[in-house]
C-alpha cells in the first residue's frame, strides 16, 4: 500500500489530501477463489493455481458491463485466441513465471468475476477472482450565495461520508450516475458570529482520505466595525429615542 500528501496553499482555501493505492485481496477458506479490490488505474496481474506442466490455460471474464470476454493459450501450438475482450485485458509474459492475466490501468467497466481453468500433466486446476473497483471523488470546496461552505465529493465508489470540522449542523444529498458511482453534496448550516470563521471539510473513502478548508462563514470581528462606522456618522443633533435604538441595536450584536 502506498501513500501520499500534498498541501497547496492559495489565498484563505488550504487543500490537504491522502490518497491510497488500494490492493486486497481475501483468499476464501476451501477453495482458489479470492476477492480482490483495485484502484481505478492499477495494473492487477492475475494468476492460475497449477501443478505440473501446463498444456492449456483458458480465462473466463465476466464483467458488470459489456459481454463475455474468454482467452485461450495452447503450448503445443504456441498460439493464444481471444473474443470479445476489453483492450486493456491480454496476457503478460514473465520470465521464469507461469502465463499471468493483465489489466492495463483498470476501470470501473472491468469489474466482475474471473475464472481461470489449467490444464497440465497433473490434472484440471480452477482459479477464479471476484474483482472490485474503487474510484476516488473528486473533492471541491466553495462559498454559495448565501456564505455557507459547500463540499462536493464527486463521482466516487463507493460513496465518500463527509463531515466538517468544527462541528455543527449540515445537510447533504447525494446523486447516483449510470457507472455505479456517487455524487455527495454537503451544505454546512452552523455558521456563528462566536466562532472561527474557517471551516474544514473532511472527506472519508476507502481510495483514500481528504480535507480542504475555507473562510466562509463572517466572524464576530467583522461585524462589529460596521456598527462602529454607522456611529461615526450620526449626526449630532440626534433625539434620545433614536439614540437610545441605536445602542440597543449594538448590544444585540456584541
Amino acid at each position: 500500500m502506498k501513500t501520499g500528501t500534498n498541501m497547496k496553499i492559495a489565498g484563505k482555501t488550504v487543500y490537504v489530501f491522502v490518497l491510497l493505492t488500494v490492493t486486497m485481496v481475501m483468499r476464501l477458506a476451501g477453495n482458489n477463489s479470492s476477492v480482490l479490490v483495485m484502484t481505478v488505474g492499477n495494473s492487477p496481474v492475475l494468476t492460475c493455481f497449477l501443478k505440473g506442466n501446463m498444456t492449456m490455460l483458458k480465462w473466463t471474464i465476466t464483467p458488470k458491463a459489456g459481454g463475455l470476454c474468454t482467452l485461450v493459450y495452447r503450448v503445443d501450438k504456441n498460439e493464444t485466441h481471444r473474443t470479445t475482450c476489453s483492450d486493456n485485458i491480454n496476457w503478460t509474459f514473465r520470465a521464469g513465471l507461469p502465463l499471468a492475466l493483465e489489466i492495463r490501468q483498470v476501470g470501473l467497466a472491468q469489474e466482475g468475476n474471473y475464472s481461470c481453468e489449467a490444464a497440465t500433466t497433473e490434472g484440471n486446476f480452477h482459479t477464479s477472482y471476484h474483482l472490485t473497483v474503487l474510484a476516488p471523488p473528486r473533492l471541491s470546496l466553495s462559498c454559495d450565495e448565501q456564505g455557507s461552505p459547500v463540499c462536493e465529493a464527486a463521482v466516487g465508489k463507493p460513496p465518500a461520508q463527509l463531515s466538517w470540522v468544527p462541528e455543527g449542523s449540515s445537510t447533504a444529498e447525494e446523486k447516483c450516475h449510470d457507472n455505479g458511482t456517487v455524487t455527495v453534496l454537503s451544505k454546512f448550516t452552523a455558521c456563528s458570529t462566536n466562532v472561527t470563521n474557517v471551516t474544514t471539510c473532511m472527506v472519508s473513502h476507502p481510495a483514500g482520505n481528504w480535507s480542504q478548508s475555507i473562510a466562509c462563514c463572517p466572524s464576530d470581528h467583522a461585524t462589529k466595525p460596521n456598527l462602529l462606522k454607522l456611529l461615526l456618522y450620526i449626526p449630532n443633533r440626534m433625539t434620545q429615542w433614536k439614540w437610545n435604538l441605536i445602542l440597543l441595536m449594538f448590544r444585540r450584536k456584541m
